[in-house]
């Protein structure tokens, strides 16, 4: 039997966003099953949260990478977020901070934020192979 692979998604609450960030990540990573670590508005949390609000999403990611040997690790924000209701350009900063806050936890797992537009697609933030047909944002 062929082991089963996982990737890690760090998402908002909002289940218009879940759908897109697990199909990405399992067509972009040939990963079988995705993760979804859920809070509202993730990338203002871990960008700009208190350590103690921190700690449990950071437990949650340790836990599927280690348990379930997730190879890739995604924070996402999203248009239209009620939890984190910022313009794009300040989701990006955050979800770029997110990302280098991630990375520091040192876990074995490639580690890559994503933003979901206003039409509920991906696009690249930071760490995965931009699309070079849309050029990055700032």
């Amino acid at each position: 039997m062929d082991k089963i692979t996982f990737g890690t998604a760090i998402t908002c609450i909002d289940g218009r966003v879940q759908q897109p960030i697990r199909n990405w990540i399992i067509d972009r990573y040939g990963v079988d099953y995705v993760d979804i670590i859920s809070e509202p508005g993730p990338d203002k949390l871990l960008a700009e949260g208190w350590p103690s609000d921190v700690a449990p999403v950071r437990h949650k990611v340790t836990f599927s990478v280690k348990n379930h040997h997730a190879r890739i690790v995604a924070v996402s924000g999203h248009h239209d977020c009620a939890g984190n209701p910022a313009t794009a350009e300040e989701h990006w900063a955050q979800i770029r901070r997110s990302v280098d806050l991630i990375r520091s936890w040192d876990l074995p797992a490639e580690v890559i934020g994503l933003w979901v537009n206003e039409h509920w697609a991906v696009e690249v933030v930071e760490g995965a192979a931009r699309d070079a047909s849309r050029p990055a944002r700032p």
